[in-house]
C-alpha cells in the first residue's frame, strides 16, 4: 500500500509518503514554505521510495479545519495529484490526526483559531485502541466549550494560546494537556490507510476542507487579523 499525505493546516507542516511498513516524512516549516516546498518534498519522497506518482493507491491531505490557506492547498495539491495519476483522495480531519498522537485514552484536540476561538473535538479509544470522534469538529471560545464528563487529556495549540481558559473552564475534566503536539502528515497518512482498506475513498472533484467556523466569508482585514485561519 502506498499513500501520498499532505498536511499543512497549521504553521509547520508536513508531508509524508506510507510505503508498505516504511514511513518517509519530509517537514515544511513556516506558511510560506507550504507552498513553496510542498511540490519539490513530495518529488524528493517519491524519488527516496523509488516510486511514481502512478505507482501510488490514493493521495491523503489533512483536511482541516486549520489555516484556510493551508488547507486550500493541501486539498488543492491532493486533487491535481489523484487527477493526474487516475487515483482518489482520502481527507483525514487534522484534529483527529493530531488526536492519534496522544496515548491517552480520553482526548480533547483543540487548537488555535485566532480570533480568540479554537477549533476543538473530543475523541476516546474503543476496546481496539481506535479513535472514536464523540461529536463533530467544531469551533467555540474558550469559555464556550462544552463540558464532558469524565476526564480528559488535551493536545494541541489550543491549549498554547487559550491555556488558562480552557484550565478555567473544564477544571477538574482536565487530566492534562501538551501544547506542543501538532498534526504531522505521518499520522495522516497511517489514518487513510485504515479508511483505504475500509474503501473509504472520495473522487478528487469530490474532496474538500473541512471548514467548522460559521463565518467562512471574511474581509481581507478580517482574514489578515486571523492569520487566514477558516
Amino acid at each position: 500500500m502506498n499513500i501520498l499525505a499532505i498536511e499543512t493546516s497549521c504553521e509547520i507542516g508536513s508531508i509524508a509518503l506510507l510505503s508498505g511498513e516504511d514511513l518517509l516524512e519530509c517537514e515544511l516549516d513556516g506558511v510560506a514554505a507550504h507552498s513553496e516546498g510542498v511540490l519539490p518534498g513530495i518529488d524528493w519522497l517519491l524519488a527516496e521510495a523509488g516510486l511514481t506518482v502512478s505507482r501510488l493507491d490514493a493521495i491523503a491531505f489533512g483536511s482541516g479545519p486549520g489555516a484556510f490557506t493551508g488547507l486550500r492547498l493541501a486539498c488543492g495539491v491532493a486533487q491535481g495529484l489523484a487527477l493526474g495519476g487516475g487515483l482518489g483522495v482520502i481527507p483525514v480531519c487534522s484534529l483527529e490526526a493530531l488526536a492519534s498522537l496522544c496515548p491517552e485514552q480520553r482526548i480533547l484536540a483543540a487548537t488555535d483559531a485566532r480570533l480568540g476561538e479554537l477549533y476543538f473535538c473530543f475523541y476516546e479509544r474503543d476496546g481496539n485502541g481506535t479513535l472514536v470522534a464523540r461529536g463533530e469538529p467544531a469551533c467555540a471560545r474558550p469559555e464556550a466549550l462544552a463540558v464532558r464528563e469524565g476526564k480528559w487529556f488535551g493536545v494541541g495549540s489550543g491549549f498554547a494560546v487559550h491555556g488558562e481558559a480552557l484550565r478555567s473552564r473544564l477544571g477538574e475534566a482536565l487530566a492534562g494537556f501538551d501544547e506542543d503536539v501538532i498534526a504531522r502528515a505521518a499520522q495522516v497518512a497511517r489514518l487513510a490507510a485504515a479508511r483505504l482498506r475500509r474503501g473509504e475513498v472520495v473522487a478528487p472533484q469530490h474532496a474538500a476542507p473541512l471548514y467548522v467556523r460559521d463565518k467562512v466569508a471574511l474581509t481581507t482585514a478580517e482574514r489578515l487579523a486571523s492569520g487566514g485561519r477558516a
